[in-house]
């Protein structure tokens, strides 16, 4: 697993802004402050293709709750979850933002620790 998460300064910005309007559990507070510490900011074009981020299509594995699923992470002004479209501060976007495929990231959910995989990352446009 990678130690330390990739995001765009856009991304960083606005967990921080999260972080600072206090929009999340202590514990989640917490893994966000410490990874956002270490995180490496890049120019959105230099952002590797399989890192999680904005405007991406993810299919996550929950070894917790044993089941796949897809997601399209997307602004939070775009946030439509009937279709799928889960804001990039979202509880699972914050969880997984910044890995890459293959990362497995233990994650203090609202309802508990659960172990996520990163199984797939395509680009999307909406």
């Amino acid at each position: 697993m990678s130690n330390h998460i990739i995001v765009t300064t856009g991304i960083y910005d606005a967990i921080k802004d999260t972080l600072r309007r206090k929009k999340v559990s202590i514990e989640e507070e917490k893994r966000l402050t410490e990874e956002l510490r270490k995180a490496k900011q890049v120019l959105r074009r230099d952002l590797p293709a399989d890192i999680v981020t904005v405007d991406r299509k993810v299919t996550l594995k929950d070894h917790t709750l044993d089941f796949e699923h897809e997601y399209i992470f997307v602004p939070s002004t775009k946030e439509k979850l009937k279709k799928n479209k889960h804001s990039i501060l979202s509880e699972i976007a914050l969880a997984v933002v910044g890995y890459k495929v293959g990362d497995v990231i233990s994650w203090p959910f609202k309802d508990g620790e659960r172990k996520i995989e990163i199984l797939k990352v395509e680009a999307w446009e909406g």
